[in-house]
């Protein structure tokens, strides 16, 4: 499983088609807004805003079986049937409505045209803030001629209603509508909670009836909005890092260039290391007593005093799903926190993990709206971890799974560092400045040449014995 993005995703050549429920009557009005949903839906209907997944069907499917499929999905989850608009005041409401069967599109192709251009329009198109339904599925089939003659489905969701983790159920999900037996046989999932059906049952007005629903990310949303306010020292210590940035979260302290405006994005995907040297970084992890991720934070921390003699600050998400019955639901289960590390020990990154997971267990909703919003100024900087070994979900490697990003103009810097089985890879966005390339690039290099050096000659070791 790989992260990468649009502009660089393997799909094959192919007919292109995609599939949107129908978006029926409002059955419940006045739905929670989160927080992150709240600043997300605020910035404006826009194309970009969405996150995807890629990946092979296993078996041959008709497009009317698989559109079936895919609103028994939509179904099983709340956010999927719910719409961002504006009402008559101005204010920004969320209304969840009966869903039915849709239909399929064809996708208009000019000559030449690559597949995953097809696909980066249509979702760029459909999945937006405010669209009706905000997601869509959609499935190619390879060309007659293809040597390899699996059908591809991308899932693409605005990002209101998910997070990468959430793509992953939906598309586990799917599979589980499609083949009941994969789940009977516990082929695609380790869920502490929940487990699909290969069909829904509904009620006359087309809302789900099961009992198979998972749990609603809204009722998630109000049980944060109920939760205490924030401590005294919570809201100190915010304040301590705002401070620092001069009223703004942490930005990476290299040359981006001129980002008064956000220009065009970088993304780079970089192979970091092999099962091997990751098994043997876990080694050292364990010897110390940390987790890969200190590891990863040490490197990054002594690359970034090397070059910058400042320490590693970066705005840090967080998932919260923070109960078991929270894994097997749909949403957007990140909140954001801020890593603090000045010193490349990994024991010490370890103390400066657990202290910026304490801050992000207060919610966000009190201490920034208060402020008018998240203070994001250019440049900032998000280093984001994802373990996919540790997912409750795992979809066989056979299924070539990529999460996919989409193309955005920039103003700053996000790092994600992705284990799996087969090794840690890191996808990198930054702006497109000849600055930023020669500063974000050198620093990138940096990072990946520490872990690789780290790890090399306990890893030779291990290959020998």
């Amino acid at each position: 499983m790989r992260l990468t993005n649009i502009t660089r995703v393997t799909l094959p050549a192919g007919r292109v088609r995609h599939y949107a429920v129908t978006m029926g009557a409002v059955v419940r009005e006045h739905v929670p807004i989160s927080f992150d949903q709240r600043r997300h839906v605020s910035e404006g209907e826009r194309p970009g805003s969405w996150m995807a997944l890629a990946f092979r069907l296993p078996h041959p499917v008709t497009a009317e079986r698989l559109g079936d499929a895919w609103l028994d999905v939509v179904r099983r989850h709340g956010t999927m049937r719910t719409v961002f608009s504006r009402a008559g005041d101005g204010s920004l409401q969320l209304t969840e409505h009966a869903v039915s069967a849709g239909s399929w599109h064809e996708h208009p192709r000019s000559g030449g045209q690559l597949t995953r251009d097809a696909v980066h329009a249509i979702l760029d198109a459909h999945c937006r803030p405010c669209s009706r339904p905000s997601h869509r599925l959609v499935l190619i089939d390879p060309s007659s001629d293809a040597a390899d003659s699996a059908q591809t489905v991308v899932i693409g969701s605005d990002h209101s209603h998910v997070d990468m983790w959430s793509v992953l159920l939906l598309a586990r999900d799917l599979l589980a509508a499609l083949d009941s037996s994969a789940v009977e046989h516990d082929v695609l999932m380790r869920l502490e909670t929940g487990r699909p059906t290969a069909t829904l049952t509904t009620d006359a007005a087309g809302a789900s009836a099961s009992l198979d629903q998972a749990p609603d990310f809204a009722d998630h949303t109000a049980a944060l909005a109920a939760r205490p306010a924030a401590t005294p020292e919570v809201l100190e210590r915010w304040a301590e890092i705002l401070a620092a940035g001069d009223g703004l979260l942490p930005t990476l302290p290299l040359d981006l260039g001129d980002l008064r405006h956000a220009v065009p994005e970088v993304v780079e995907v970089r192979d970091i290391l092999d099962a091997d040297r990751l098994e043997t970084l876990s080694t050292q992890a364990a010897a110390l007593g940390v987790r890969l991720l200190h590891m990863v934070l040490a490197d990054l921390a002594g690359v970034t005093l090397a070059m910058t003699g400042r320490p590693l600050r970066a705005v840090f998400p967080v998932h919260s799903r923070y109960e078991p019955r929270w894994h097997d639901s749909v949403g957007w289960f990140v909140t954001n926190s801020v890593i603090e590390c000045a010193s490349d020990d990994p024991r010490v990154c370890a103390r400066d993990v657990k202290d910026a997971l304490r801050l992000a267990a207060t919610p966000l909703a009190g201490i920034f709206e208060p402020r008018g919003g998240m203070p994001a100024g250019p440049g900032m900087f998000a280093v984001s971890w994802l373990d996919t070994r540790r997912l409750p979900v795992q979809l066989p490697a056979d299924l070539a799974t990529q999460y996919v990003s989409a193309s955005l103009r920039v103003d700053g810097v996000m790092i994600w560092f992705v284990v799996s089985p087969t090794g840690m890879h890191l996808r990198c966005r930054y702006p497109d400045t000849p600055q930023a390339r020669e500063s974000v690039r050198a620093w990138l290099e940096a990072v990946v040449h520490r872990l690789q050096d780290r790890t090399m000659h306990d890893a030779v070791e291990h290959r020998a014995s």
